[in-house]
């Protein structure tokens, strides 16, 4: 059954002593009438809650409904966090929007709202007056236009601004990239994607919360919180279309089974894990069944030991930075993925999962790579690091 209730559950009651409780439930009601109506798509039940007066609210409110039209959703609830009141007949509240897409997310995406209310003396109701983002949320993709839909065999892919051949095209591509993640990740994932298209980087950027500048040269993104089993994040993998639409078929392949490796390792993916690991894992997932040589598929770094000036070790995770130094960005992407190449080639893919996953199980980052290096491995960090040196030469020499 699709859910569009207020969320009560785990819901502190705003201690307030000034904030009447008569206030709260009241504004309690007026969350659940529009919590319900979303999934039912109901346009006159979720304007029922907008002030009549308020014209230009009700505009954007009934726009961004219908954005919304197309989604899948299978939940869609609000959480009151806290009231307060201005007055008798006025009041914000701090809420948080929870609402989760059919078949793939695992637990609902959170976003921080802002309501302005005022309560009507005629029937006692309480109607919304302003609605906006609260503190460092990000957007979402219905409000930057009408969602479109495509559902793939293994994906949904929803765009705003792209056309429907580009989004089926997403799909295909994200579509062979699942199986192609499942054959190089050993353990249970959910084995199906979420893809965000947006209109233009600037999009993408205000869907991450963060500026355009750090995107432009990427072609997707994944987000998601990293860490154990048990706290199943809701990742989406979140194209860029300007850069993605650059790359060749083979390009476009790499990039969106890259990013659904992070998808699939996410859950074995911590704050231990330093970014040359995840990075590289994610690499090696995207080539492992391609018929690339090494020095194709890391041209940078093939380019430095050519010219004897080989990586002194690992990258660090400063040089993944998103910076306007692109050579050294992907000499870091290349540095990993060969570290995890070497594991593989070394010892044997069932290592590489192993290492993966003792590094990522680790208490903090001090420590974990050299204790799974020593545990998984049988090596050192010197040891490993002259043999990845080596490794360089070998590969790409």
């Amino acid at each position: 059954m699709l859910a569009g209730l207020l969320l009560l559950s785990g819901c502190a009651d705003p201690d307030d002593d000034a904030v009447p409780a008569s206030t709260t439930r009241g504004v309690r009601a007026t969350l659940e009438r529009r919590a319900a109506a979303v999934p039912a798509h109901d346009t006159d039940a979720y304007l029922a809650v907008v002030d009549p007066r308020a014209t230009g609210l009700r505009t954007a409110q009934r726009r961004e409904l219908d954005n919304l039209a197309d989604v899948p959703l299978s939940s869609w609830t609000y959480r009151l966090t806290d009231v307060t009141a201005q007055g008798t007949d006025r009041a914000t509240a701090d809420v948080q929007l929870r609402y989760a897409i059919k078949g793939y997310d695992a637990a609902p995406v959170s976003v921080d709202r802002v309501l302005d209310l005022r309560r009507d003396r005629a029937d006692g109701r309480w109607y919304l007056t302003g609605d906006r983002a609260g503190k460092d949320a990000t957007g979402q993709l219905w409000q930057q236009g009408d969602v479109r839909v495509v559902h793939g065999e293994h994906s949904l892919v929803l765009g705003v601004g792209r056309t429907q051949q580009e989004l089926r095209g997403i799909a295909r591509t994200a579509d062979r990239a699942v199986p192609a993640v499942s054959g190089a990740w050993p353990e249970r994932w959910a084995g199906r994607v979420l893809v965000l298209v947006p209109r233009t980087v600037e999009d993408m950027a205000g869907l991450l919360g963060s500026p355009a500048a750090n995107y432009r040269g990427m072609a997707a993104v994944t987000t998601g919180r990293t860490g154990g089993l048990d706290r199943a994040p809701a990742d989406r993998v979140i194209v860029n279309p300007q850069a993605y639409g650059m790359l060749s078929t083979f390009g476009q392949r790499i990039v969106l089974t890259h990013e659904i490796a992070h998808v699939a390792t996410r859950a074995r993916t911590s704050a231990a894990t330093p970014t040359w690991l995840s990075e590289g894992f994610a690499d090696w997932a995207a080539y492992r069944a391609e018929d690339r040589t090494a020095a194709r598929a890391a041209p940078e770094l093939a380019d430095a030991v050519a010219h004897g000036e080989l990586p002194a070790g690992l990258p660090p995770d400063e040089d993944f930075g998103f910076a306007d130094d692109s050579t050294r960005l992907a000499k870091a992407y290349e540095g990993g993925w060969l570290a995890c190449e070497l594991i593989a080639d070394h010892w044997d893919e069932k290592k590489l999962f192993a290492f993966y996953r003792a590094v990522g199980g680790h208490s903090g980052r001090d420590g974990a790579v050299e204790q799974a290096l020593q545990e998984v491995l049988g090596t050192t960090p010197q040891e490993f690091t002259a043999l990845w040196r080596e490794y360089l030469r070998s590969r790409l020499g």
